[in-house]
């Protein structure tokens, strides 16, 4: 069982890990940085490879615990007290995820908006390019 309370934590550990990664990033999007939007998810990947990794690590922890049978008062408080943790962590990266979303639909907004006023002056100034060669013909004639 102490091999589970070990993985738990460093579970948590990971956990924390990739909530401050987060939070240096949220605030970098929040100014409209998205220079190291790549690494940025580069590093959650190989964060959640680890977490992958820890998590089959427990289940197989567990198993052997299932086989051994009794588990004391003690460990049981300590996977509970390890799981809120892990809880806790995972709700506030969601909260974060959902932040760093809107962070990134709204520079994707704001560069659709940059995108459309470039048509909208190219428009204007071809039309001004079409008119002004129209009247010189004009006058030529």
């Amino acid at each position: 069982m102490t091999r589970i309370i070990t993985l738990l934590n460093e579970k948590n550990h990971y956990l924390e890990k990739f909530y401050s990664l987060n939070e240096v990033e949220l605030a970098n999007f929040a100014q409209g940085q998205f220079d190291n939007l790549e690494h940025f998810y580069q590093t959650r990947e190989r964060i959640l490879d680890v977490l992958k990794y820890v998590d089959a690590q427990i289940e197989r922890a567990h198993a052997e615990v299932a086989q051994a049978g009794t588990i004391s008062e003690t460990d049981r408080r300590d996977v509970k007290e390890a799981l809120d943790i892990k809880d806790e962590y995972v709700a506030r990266i969601i909260e974060q995820d959902i932040q760093v979303l809107a962070c990134i639909e709204m520079a994707k907004n704001s560069i659709i908006k940059e995108l459309q006023e470039v048509r909208r002056n190219r428009k204007a100034v071809g039309g001004y390019k079409t008119k002004t060669f129209q009247n010189r013909l004009n006058e030529e004639v």
